[in-house]
């Protein structure tokens, strides 16, 4: 039973592991005060060409979502964000334990656009409603769409021209990043952004994100809030060595690369096949539309999510690839799926 489930199903890299237990008997500074942590910012901040920048490490996506949304805004003020994404969808309300509601827009694509934005803006007009404060989006997106350049640009000169926060959420960024269609560099996402993170958790660590800030008003007190939030590891250091890996001979993009090649085998062969996609993803997630009775035979032998069904007789799924997807079983992947859709899609 192989599994497309995500891209966090195996551990970590092995040169991720190699240096977690080349440092296990060493002491270190508590807290992500020891000194793997400050040469992973140092690394990031080379990557991003700034200095000017605040960096945490942070252990999951969910806890960055929700330190960060929850320090940028007053009690009384809101995050706009599109209805398919995570902090609306997968994470349990926590923005809204925080006492912020979170103000969704329907979009065809899971992106942000000026106009979707404006639209929020020009319902929530007085103080009898909850006041927009923030803009979330990610990339790549819940269903693996993506930013471009000018999209992102547009992006933020509309939320600082409207004294908006745009934070982008990066749990699958190095997939973005990496796709054929990508026009984006790290340095871009920061010069655009007011805080934005770095995923590792899907991207080949054992768990962590790191969180860029830029914007002058959202960095003071930072720590005391991660503290405060239950999200200050101890053991910090284990996100620092895990960092200083990830950007060292270009180990966050190889990995990353390597799950959007497998992916990209498999969109081929649901495409050569004859199907069609939920959305149109050149990144580690694809969500072909098949018939159910495919379905129930591929889950016999393989591990997929359902994503929305379409009609009585189809359903869009997910497949996802990672750092550690094997070569040989994507090839058995599709030497099964096509063997299977000439028998279920003949009959």
């Amino acid at each position: 039973m192989y599994c497309f489930n995500n891209d966090y199903s195996e551990g970590a890299h092995p040169r991720i592991m190699e240096a977690l237990i080349q440092a296990s008997l060493t002491q270190h500074t508590g807290y992500s005060l020891d000194s793997h942590t400050e040469h992973a910012k140092e690394l990031i901040k080379k990557e991003i060409q700034r200095d000017d920048v605040d960096i945490h490490l942070i252990v999951g996506g969910t806890q960055t979502n929700l330190i960060t949304i929850s320090a940028a805004l007053r009690p009384h003020q809101a995050v706009i964000a599109p209805e398919t994404g995570h902090i609306n969808v997968h994470e349990t309300g926590s923005i809204e334990s925080a006492g912020h509601k979170v103000l969704t827009q329907p979009t065809p694509d899971g992106k942000l656009t000026p106009n979707l934005i404006q639209k929020t803006l020009d319902f929530h007009t007085d103080e009898h409603m909850v006041q927009p404060k923030m803009v979330y989006i990610s990339n790549t997106t819940e269903i693996g769409t993506q930013y471009t350049l000018a999209e992102l640009e547009a992006l933020s000169a509309f939320c600082r021209q409207k004294g908006l926060y745009l934070f982008l959420d990066g749990a699958r960024l190095g997939a973005a990043l990496t796709s054929l269609a990508n026009d984006l560099t790290m340095a871009d996402i920061a010069r655009l952004t007011d805080v934005f993170y770095i995923g590792g958790t899907k991207n080949g660590a054992l768990f962590g994100e790191g969180l860029v800030i830029t914007h002058p008003d959202l960095k003071p007190d930072f720590r005391f809030l991660i503290k405060q939030k239950g999200a200050m590891l101890a053991k910090g250091f284990l996100l620092g060595i895990q960092f200083e890996e990830l950007f060292q001979n270009h180990l966050f993009y190889d990995m990353a690369s390597h799950a959007n090649e497998m992916a990209m085998v498999l969109k081929k062969t649901f495409s050569e096949c004859g199907f069609s996609f939920l959305s149109e993803s050149v990144t580690n997630q694809q969500f072909p539309i098949l018939p159910n009775s495919l379905i129930a035979a591929l889950r016999k032998s393989y591990q997929f999510l359902d994503q929305q069904v379409i009609d009585d007789a189809h359903t869009a799924v997910r497949f996802v690839t990672s750092w550690a997807t094997k070569e040989e079983a994507v090839r058995q992947f599709v030497s099964d799926f096509k063997t299977l859709a000439d028998t279920y899609c003949s009959n």
